[in-house]
Parts: structure tokens; C-alpha cells; sequence
């Protein structure tokens, strides 16, 4: 059996309705049991995170070999932040070369990405600038913050405040880091997230990962602040979450992404496809809740997507 017809036969296998099931949902469910490569790429999912660690001569080379895997796995349009390698506290020449490999990437293929310009909070006059350099004229729609500074740190506010101005939305990196490890020096949390969020009511945040490792009670504290959304991507594939998310935040607030190279698109697709969920929320999961959240900083550039 080769990995493609693995990856299918996985899918369908996940996806067998279950005894007792609502009637609705053995109908959804059974419906998505057909998903084979074929019917995924008619879909045409939308990944909220995305990072190009393939292997290639330039950023262009990479996005190229990692839209071929994409390709395979029916996956339409990529959210792309950060460039290898990568550095927890980057200084503002390191988040600057990072953000110039994305934009070199969007001139050859912003037919399939969106890009996401990086920033540290730690330098907050260089992370505006470059907010304006990428943003405000420049390709990309949105912003990705990761470990540098806990996001709940008022530092983030002018951020914010300029990114509801642009439309571009935020990926947030969050984690709680399990087995008593601890989290990185300025490694944020769902929770933190969520003070951050009180003050900036009404602006869409995705909480990157929406935990990690401890996803439940990630998705639990986000659930009173209607304006963040969960991330499936870069933990576990493990049973339950997404039904958890799906019930607690509503199949509105919860997107598919991947985290690649970090996971593969596979492993992550494969969690939402086999949710005892139903069809029509899978599908808002895998695309189109993405696709809305979207839309503001879409057609601020003029672009039809």
C-alpha cells in the first residue's frame, strides 16, 4: 500500500459513522467517508499556519516543494509566517530577513499564500515599521507573533490596535507545556491570550496551537471572548479535541492548520476528518472559517480569494 492510498484509506476508516449517532451527523459523517484526494482538493482547504522548512536553493524552491506535498493532500491556500532559522527573541534584522524570504515567496506564489509578517513585541518601533513595510504596503494580511513576550504584555497594544486598522489578523503562538517542563521565558498562554483579547474587544485573534499540549483547558479559557479563535494545528493528533472545541467555542471559532514542517498536513487534516462532528462543520473547520476571517484584509488589497 503506498502513503497516498494509506492517507485516503485512514481518512475513510476515521470517519465510519458510530453506533448511536444522531441521524444527521451518520448522514454528514457517511458523506464524508467518500473524502478521498479527489474530493479534498474540490474543497480546497484553507491552512491558518503554515511555515516553509522545505528543502530548496531559495524561499521560492521551498514554496515550491512544499505546495507540491500540499497539492496532494487537497490543500488550496497557505497562511505562511516566519523563515528557517528561527529564533525565540529575534532581533529586528533577524524578523526583518525572515519577513523579506515571505515576501520573496508571495511575488512567485501568491496565487496559493497569504502572507503573515512576523514581528517581536520586544521592539516595538521596529515591529511597527515593519508592520507598515509588510502590511500596510506591502502583500501580506495578517501578523504572527510568537514566543518573545507574553502577549497579556501592554506592549502588544499598539500592535493590536494598528492591526484592527489594517484588517490583518493575528496568530498568536500559545502553549502549555506539559510534565512539568514549563513554558519558555515569554512563551505565551491561552490564558494570557484572553487578558490581551479584554482589552482589545471585538479584534479577531487566532490562539495559535489554542494550548498544545493541555488543549482542554486551552479551548476552555478562551471561550468567553467570542473573538478568538481556536488552532487546531501542531500538537497531537489525539481523540477528542475537536469535538471538545466544536462543542464548548461552536464549529464557527475553530480553524484547521497544520503547523508544517512542524507536523504534516496529513496528521492534521486526519484529526478534523475523523471528528464525530458533522460534514457541514468540518467543512467550516477545513475552509471557509478561515476564509471569512479573511475577507476584511482581502478586499482592503483587491484581492478576490
Amino acid at each position: 500500500m503506498n502513503r497516498r492510498t494509506f492517507l485516503q484509506t485512514g481518512a475513510l476508516a476515521a470517519t465510519v459513522p458510530l453506533v448511536g449517532r444522531a441521524a444527521e451527523n451518520s448522514t454528514a459523517d457517511a458523506a464524508a467517508s467518500a473524502w478521498g484526494g479527489d474530493e479534498l482538493r474540490k474543497l480546497g482547504i484553507w491552512d491558518v499556519h503554515a511555515h516553509v522548512g522545505t528543502p530548496g536553493a531559495t524561499p521560492a524552491k521551498r514554496m515550491e516543494a512544499l505546495v507540491k506535498i500540499a497539492d496532494r493532500m487537497g490543500v488550496e491556500r497557505l497562511c505562511i509566517c516566519m523563515s528557517p532559522p528561527w529564533h525565540y527573541e529575534p532581533t529586528p534584522e533577524q524578523f526583518r530577513r525572515s519577513n523579506d524570504d515571505v515576501l520573496a515567496i508571495l511575488k512567485e506564489w501568491n496565487s496559493r499564500a497569504f502572507g503573515f509578517v512576523y514581528l517581536n513585541p520586544q521592539h516595538p518601533r521596529e515591529s511597527l515599521a515593519e508592520l507598515e513595510r509588510c502590511v500596510a504596503d506591502g502583500p501580506m494580511i495578517g501578523i504572527k507573533l510568537w514566543v518573545g513576550m507574553h502577549c497579556n504584555a501592554p506592549q502588544l497594544d499598539p500592535i493590536v490596535n494598528r492591526a484592527a486598522e489594517l484588517n490583518a489578523l493575528i496568530l498568536q503562538h500559545t502553549w502549555i507545556k506539559q510534565r512539568g517542563k514549563g513554558n519558555l521565558p515569554g512563551e505565551s498562554t491561552p490564558m494570557d491570550l484572553t487578558e490581551l483579547s479584554a482589552r482589545h474587544p471585538g479584534v479577531p485573534i487566532v490562539c495559535g496551537h489554542t494550548g498544545g499540549g493541555d488543549w482542554s483547558l486551552g479551548i476552555r479559557a478562551i471561550r468567553t471572548r467570542p473573538e478568538l479563535h481556536a488552532d487546531l494545528g501542531g500538537g497531537d493528533p489525539v481523540y477528542g479535541e475537536v469535538e471538545m472545541a466544536v462543542r464548548e467555542l461552536g464549529a464557527s471559532r475553530v480553524l484547521y492548520g497544520s503547523d508544517v514542517n512542524g507536523r504534516s498536513f496529513s496528521s492534521q487534516i486526519g484529526r478534523v476528518l475523523g471528528a464525530d462532528i458533522s460534514l457541514a462543520d468540518k467543512k467550516l473547520i477545513l475552509r471557509e472559517n478561515l476564509r471569512r476571517l479573511l475577507q476584511p484584509a482581502l478586499r482592503r488589497k483587491g484581492i478576490n480569494a
